[in-house]
């Protein structure tokens, strides 16, 4: 057995620890007394760097998400706007093509020509209309009279009993249109049919003088032609109106051309004229104080354009009473409710007076009770 000197294992040990675990080494450097061991040879060169890629990394072109492309749902309409209140007239015609159904009636009270017994009549109308487009609507006009006079009423005018009457209706047709946003025009067209009572040869003078006077005073001079039953009637008209903000403002003018058919022999006053011409006039204005609430006011004129024989002997007569014309005024409160989803009923009341003779003459007041219902 071969025996190696420790001096030699302890070298030997030392070196194998010193090359195997460097760092250790450096933690636990060698003592003085012994020898540091001799240089490590040194490392081998290193290895050459791997070639540099020389392409470059590939783009990733993976597809963004396809977009979606269901279309957005439509934006809601627009709730379309209201059109501005109108404030219907009491006397003039509307301004609008609509559908109504019109119950309008009129109580006038007076006195006989001395101021001391009193009298009154009623003139009740009942209109249909159609509303066919937009801007056409035909359109029918009944109405009946009655009256309880005062003795001596006046010039020319005999003592008669109360009388009752139908009265020629009217058929028409207005045609509307809106020129700018705030202003309204419409035309009329109209005939009066004439079959109303108290016209032909054998009329009753009580009928006859419930057309005229009273009756067409108790309309204040202005639907004359439904109060002329031996004349055949032909009625252009024009409405204008600014329609804003709450106001109306409404101006109207008519033309009525009488021709009589009828009524050469009958009795006293005869109808002597074979044509007659007749103009009516109108101003009305109007404020909703509330959508449920408006008040119209109107100023309304009649005039005959042609001279019919009774004027002409009136304007002769030594206190003649002014039969050429006649002004009236009126002012009343109308409410509006909504009844369905496009039904309104309008119902309305206003107080007239004559500003002028003949019917200043008799100290007439006349109510108007109108009800329509539009659809």
């Amino acid at each position: 057995m071969v025996r190696f000197p420790r001096s030699s294992l302890k070298l030997t040990f030392a070196f194998a620890i010193s090359s195997s675990t460097p760092a250790f080494a450096q933690e636990n450097p060698p003592t003085a007394a012994e020898p540091a061991p001799a240089a490590a040879e040194p490392a081998p060169a290193a290895a050459e760097p791997a070639p540099v890629a020389t392409e470059p990394a590939p783009v990733v072109t993976s597809e963004p998400a396809p977009i979606a492309t269901a279309e957005p749902a439509p934006a809601p309409a627009a709730a379309k706007p209201k059109p501005p209140p109108y404030s219907l007239p009491w006397q003039l015609r509307p301004v609008v093509a609509g559908s109504v159904v019109r119950s309008d009636t009129a109580w006038a009270f007076f006195k006989d020509a001395a101021g001391k017994e009193s009298g009154a009549s009623v003139a009740s109308m009942l209109l249909f209309s159609y509303k066919v487009t937009d801007a056409i609507a035909p359109m029918i006009r009944l109405g009946v009279a009655s009256m309880r006079p005062p003795r001596n009423y006046g010039v020319n005018m005999q003592d008669v009993d109360s009388a009752t009457n139908f009265l020629n209706p009217v058929l028409g047709v207005t045609y509307a249109m809106k020129p700018a946003k705030p202003l309204r025009l419409a035309f009329f067209l109209g005939v009066t049919l004439p079959i109303g009572s108290g016209g032909g040869d054998d009329a009753k003078l009580n009928n006859i003088q419930a057309n005229s006077p009273f009756g067409i005073r108790t309309r204040s001079a202005m639907d004359n032609a439904m109060f002329s039953p031996n004349d055949f009637t032909i009625l252009p008209g024009v409405d204008f109106a600014y329609v804003s903000h709450g106001f109306t403002v409404q101006v109207e003018a008519t033309l009525l051309q009488l021709m009589r058919v009828k009524g050469d022999g009958g009795p006293a006053p005869k109808n002597p004229d074979s044509s007659k011409t007749n103009l009516t006039m109108g101003l009305h204005v109007g404020y909703f104080f509330i959508p449920q609430l408006s008040v119209g006011a109107e100023l309304r004129h009649q005039r005959f354009v042609s001279t019919p024989a009774a004027v002409k002997a009136d304007e002769a007569a030594a206190t003649p009473i002014g039969l050429r014309d006649q002004t009236t005024w009126a002012i009343g409160p109308r409410a509006h409710f909504k009844l369905g989803e496009s039904i309104w009923f309008r119902p309305g009341v206003a107080f007239s007076m004559p500003i002028d003779d003949p019917m200043s003459k008799f100290e007439y007041k006349v109510v108007q009770l109108d009800l329509p219902v539009a659809f």
